[in-house]
């Protein structure tokens, strides 16, 4: 061919089966150029502009890790919902320091090279019999694949950030009138005038199938969506390098028979597998089974029916899941809920003249200044009558009339007075140190919410999908 076009250089269709050629070879390297897919950008992420290279990211990642147990690492590693928010927590940490140390330069903060010096000289790590040394130092840095700089730059953005945070995270002193107005509301205790209007007290006649009828077209049943799901599973010890690898291999020979069409039950019994189903699984009602973890049933309920799933790594070994049957939410028959529906029409009829009766009570209680059937109670924030009751009582103004709305009864209540506690200096010392620490909370996630609004992170999805993971 090449003969051809040496011979036939001028002719027209030569010279596209040239260009073509070019376009073959050089075109790569061009749509990387044009694309930005050149494979030096190793830029993961930036933060107010600046770039975070996937090396500072694997830097922190790597740091984090160090902190957690065996146990807490292996289920990251198998749990694809833990890793997420492990690499979650790793992008806040890294942006959240370099948005702090970005701050604190345009404040103006220098971290000398003697400072830095000195705080490299006292880790214990670099130091041979109590004093610097630099083959301890160097052996660090061959071990841990870091460089001089790589120290140096770290240290020096530690101090930033510790400088720039320092007003964030300073303890605000309360003052007492503070501390005794939130003293005063939680200790409190409120008197109240109460009369209970119980729904079970008013008789109802039955409903006809008509009115019923009506009611279920204005309260219809929802049916939940159910999945009929199958999985076959591969036992291995997972913490154990050989029986892993073991593991893998069988669980990738049953993998690529079920991708040929095999059935999962066949395939599990060809390679010594587990095969299980479970019928109708829905969020509301979930199989007893330990193998199908929060992480599974994620995946369970993102699946299209017929779909297999991708090898899935469990604590216990390898599994792949298949939707066999989806069967969408939709409403319930009228007939199969007829007999639930009477019990439902009859509760809501006998909350009707509850709340009649209720109304009729406040308007007395408004008019004269007395409760019908009322009694007087004492109540707390947290104990003396029902819940709804002591939220109402005070969420309200002292001598407030109103209607509480219960689980099974309605409340008509008058607050009648209040009582401060008395003044206990040492619950009060408590109360100042809880105040003080939600105070600096507040602070610092201001301070947090500034610094994310002056200096945006930015991820470069590609860069994070290929590497982070």
């Amino acid at each position: 061919m090449l003969e051809y076009l040496r011979n036939a250089a001028d002719k027209p269709v030569a010279k596209i089966l040239m260009w073509i050629l070019i376009f073959s070879f050089v075109g790569w390297g061009v749509a990387e150029w044009v694309f930005g897919l050149t494979s030096s950008d190793t830029t993961i992420m930036r933060v107010g502009g600046e770039k975070i290279s996937i090396n500072q990211y694997s830097s922190v990642k790597s740091n984090e890790l160090s902190k957690l147990s065996r146990e807490e690492q292996r289920t990251i590693y198998t749990d694809p919902n833990a890793m997420a928010t492990f690499q979650g927590r790793v992008v806040k940490s890294l942006s959240s320091m370099k948005q702090t140390e970005m701050h604190a330069r345009d404040l103006g903060y220098v971290v000398s090279d003697h400072y830095v010096a000195n705080q490299i000289r006292n880790i214990p790590q670099f130091q041979s019999d109590g004093k610097f040394s630099t083959v301890a130092f160097d052996a660090v840095l061959r071990n841990s694949g870091l460089t001089e700089m790589d120290i140096i730059n770290d240290f020096r953005m530690q101090k930033l950030y510790e400088m720039a945070a320092m007003p964030a995270n300073t303890i605000i002193n309360t003052p007492k009138f503070a501390i005794r107005a939130v003293y005063n509301a939680r200790g409190a205790s409120r008197t109240l005038d109460l009369a209970t209007v119980k729904f079970s007290d008013f008789k109802v006649k039955n409903p006809t199938d008509q009115e019923l009828a009506e009611f279920y077209k204005q309260n219809p049943h929802r049916v939940a969506e159910t999945r009929d799901v199958s999985y076959v599973m591969v036992s291995a010890e997972m913490d154990k390098p050989d029986e892993y690898e073991k593991g893998l291999k069988i669980a990738q020979k049953l993998e690529d028979d079920i991708i040929a069409g095999d059935e999962l039950a066949a395939v599990a019994k060809k390679h010594n597998a587990t095969y299980t189903h479970h019928d109708k699984v829905s969020a509301a009602k979930l199989p007893e089974d330990k193998n199908i973890t929060d992480a599974m049933l994620a995946r369970i309920f993102a699946m299209d029916e017929g779909m297999e799933s991708e090898l899935i790594e469990t604590k216990k070994g390898f599994i792949i899941v298949r939707i066999d049957k989806i069967t969408p939410e939709h409403n319930a028959e009228f007939d199969a809920v007829k007999k639930d529906l009477v019990s439902e029409w009859t509760r809501t009829e006998q909350r009707k003249a509850a709340y009649v009766r209720a109304n009729e009570l406040l308007v007395d209680l408004n008019k004269t200044g007395k409760l019908s059937n009322g009694k007087s109670v004492t109540v707390s924030r947290t104990d003396g009558a029902a819940t709804p009751v002591l939220v109402a009582a005070f969420h309200k103004n002292i001598g407030d009339n109103s209607i509480v709305d219960g689980d099974n009864e309605f409340y008509v209540m008058h607050i009648a007075g209040e009582k401060l506690p008395v003044a206990d200096d040492k619950k009060m010392d408590a109360m100042r140190d809880e105040v003080s620490k939600l105070s600096a909370q507040r602070t610092k996630a201001d301070f947090d919410s500034y610094l994310e609004r002056k200096y945006p992170v930015e991820i470069n999805e590609k860069i994070y999908n290929r590497f982070a993971k």
